[in-house]
């Protein structure tokens, strides 16, 4: 991949300073709201619902959501989802001072959250390619850019201040992360605009979330680039369902040792980020997505078979290495070489799988630990990386990838908006 610009544009500084900020606010409300609710009950299944709140709009949404970014101007719908997102914390916060806040209000406010999420994630996936030409290594160098802020500020800044924040008063934290998505919001009203693409022959909204699924199932290559971070949240949420017992257990890591660790997983996968547009150049995008599966299967084989904390460390350091440079490498290689008008319900149809997956490595995580034993996941999640190996080699090979950059409208062609994009064959042609 070669950038025929080379140079980021001012625009995405912009982009990449909203982003940033409202990931310390994300972190911010990740640590805060479970301690919130766990001021108010201690009743298990009650603190699942807040957290499994979060996560439902993707399941439920997850299409439709991407249909309807692909109708609306992308700019727009961002910052109109931050505002939203902003004015609905006012209302928690509120509560908060008040003293009546509630398990079910927590719960509507985590779901409503992520449903602005959603739209907003969706929307700036789609946005990004327009704003920086399509160009693939422009495109890998932004998301390295973006990756490596949001691990930053939501891992490693975001919770600790979180917690601090939630010392000073049940709202504070709340208002914090209010703050935080206005300012994004003022930052991405002030975004260039972009073209918007063609519009399509007007279709029920069904009718185009189940488009955007096609087009995603019938081309091998689109689809090993969403089963990649499918079957790997299989196997992490295999290994994360377990992780402070098996640390606690098999390592005797404490509470203190136990946030070390993680913070390990989020060193590496900074790493990963910022080594991604390397790997891609040197190894080809397809070998280097291979490669960081093989990586990724090879550590978690490690941290099973780790003898003590140091080992368990480095394995989740190389493994959160591998994690973090496969979120550049996929999506980079997605907004290259998906068509304008369906980039917001393809890339919602990779993340609902992703999504969907989650739960699934979860159950069976636990399911496997009470029944064989608590390295079972481990090595279960392992052999399942490996086994995506010969997966990815094959759907998302180099000469895959390359004929499909090279099927893509060439960058910089004056009539590029006009041309007809390349439609996987068996799926519709709705251009």
């Amino acid at each position: 991949m070669t950038s025929t610009t080379g140079k980021l544009p001012l625009g995405f500084g912009r982009l990449w300073t909203a982003q940033t900020v409202s990931s310390l606010g994300d972190g911010v409300s990740h640590a805060a709201l479970p301690l919130l609710a766990l001021t108010l009950t201690r009743e298990p299944m009650a603190l699942a619902v807040v957290t499994a709140a979060g996560t439902l709009p993707w399941l439920l949404f997850g299409m439709l959501g991407g249909a309807l970014v692909d109708r609306w101007d992308r700019r727009r719908t961002m910052w109109v989802m931050d505002a939203a997102r902003a004015a609905l914390l006012a209302i928690p916060a509120a509560a908060a001072a008040l003293d009546v806040l509630s398990i079910p209000l927590l719960a509507t406010l985590a779901f409503l959250l992520g449903l602005g999420g959603l739209l907003f994630d969706t929307a700036a996936t789609a946005y990004l390619p327009d704003l920086l030409g399509r160009d693939p290594a422009l495109l890998e160098r932004a998301n390295s850019r973006l990756r490596g802020a949001q691990t930053a500020m939501s891992g490693f800044a975001g919770p600790p201040a979180g917690s601090a924040l939630l010392t000073l008063g049940r709202a504070v934290p709340l208002l914090a992360d209010a703050v935080s998505f206005l300012v994004s919001a003022l930052l991405v009203r002030s975004l260039p605009a972009v073209p918007r693409p063609v519009p399509e022959i007007r279709e029920s909204l069904l009718r185009q979330a189940r488009t955007g699924a096609s087009y995603v199932f019938r081309d091998r290559l689109l689809l090993g680039l969403a089963l990649r971070p499918a079957v790997g949240n299989v196997a992490f949420l295999a290994v994360e369902t377990v992780l402070a017992l098996f640390a606690h257990e098999r390592l005797g890591i404490d509470t203190y040792g136990f946030g070390l660790l993680l913070t390990a997983e989020a060193t590496g996968g900074l790493l990963g980020s910022g080594i991604a547009s390397g790997l891609g150049r040197r190894l080809g995008t397809g070998t280097a997505l291979t490669c960081t599966a093989a990586v990724e299967g090879l550590a978690i084989l490690g941290l099973a078979a780790a003898p003590n904390p140091y080992a368990a460390g480095l394995a989740l350091a190389v493994c959160g290495t591998g994690m973090g440079a496969t979120m550049v490498l996929g999506p980079s290689l997605r907004q290259a070489i998906v068509p304008a008008h369906l980039m917001g319900r393809v890339a919602s149809t990779s993340r609902m799988l992703a999504m969907c997956a989650a739960p699934i490595g979860a159950f069976a995580g636990g399911w496997l630990a009470t029944a064989y034993g608590i390295r079972t996941p481990l090595y279960t999640a392992a052999a399942l990386l490996l086994a995506m190996t010969a997966v990815t080699a094959s759907m998302t090979s180099n000469r895959r990838v390359e004929a499909a950059l090279r099927a893509a409208a060439p960058i910089g062609d004056p009539d590029h908006s006009a041309q007809k994009e390349p439609v996987p064959e068996g799926a519709p042609d709705v251009s």
